[in-house]
């Protein structure tokens, strides 16, 4: 007997990519929290999805486009540490790691509601 597991999102939750970040990438549904958006820019990246990340980044501080290396390889995402950011906050940040194939990256991201919705505004690189 062969049991067929599926695997869990990305972003680190044990939900199906389809139930977790997958939902808000194709579009009907929107992150409720800045650790939500956080987490699902990440299986963004994960995935290549290059138009949600232009979409759920701040229009003050969006670039005009994003290239995406087809070769870079992220291996997992850790949130160290979430400040604000729910439902009843206009601001939040979120501190993580997410490594990749030879290293990681560790940031600080800041995150806004724009018009309701969360959005990225920009990060701080630490040690």
């Amino acid at each position: 007997m062969t049991v067929m597991t599926t695997p869990s999102c990305p972003c680190g939750l044990p939900e199906p990519y389809e139930k977790c970040c997958g939902r808000f990438h194709a579009g009907p549904a929107s992150a409720p929290t800045a650790e939500a958006l956080m987490r699902s820019r990440y299986s963004a990246f994960v995935e290549g999805d290059a138009g949600y990340l232009l979409r759920t980044w701040h229009p003050r501080t969006r670039p005009a486009r994003l290239d995406l290396d087809p070769g870079m390889r992220w291996t997992g995402l850790e949130i160290l540490d979430a400040a604000d950011g729910s439902a009843f906050h206009a601001t939040g940040t979120v501190t993580f790691r997410a490594s990749y194939r030879g290293g990681a990256l560790h940031e600080r991201s800041r995150f806004e509601r724009v018009d309701g919705a969360w959005v990225y505004v920009d990060g701080e690189f630490l040690g």
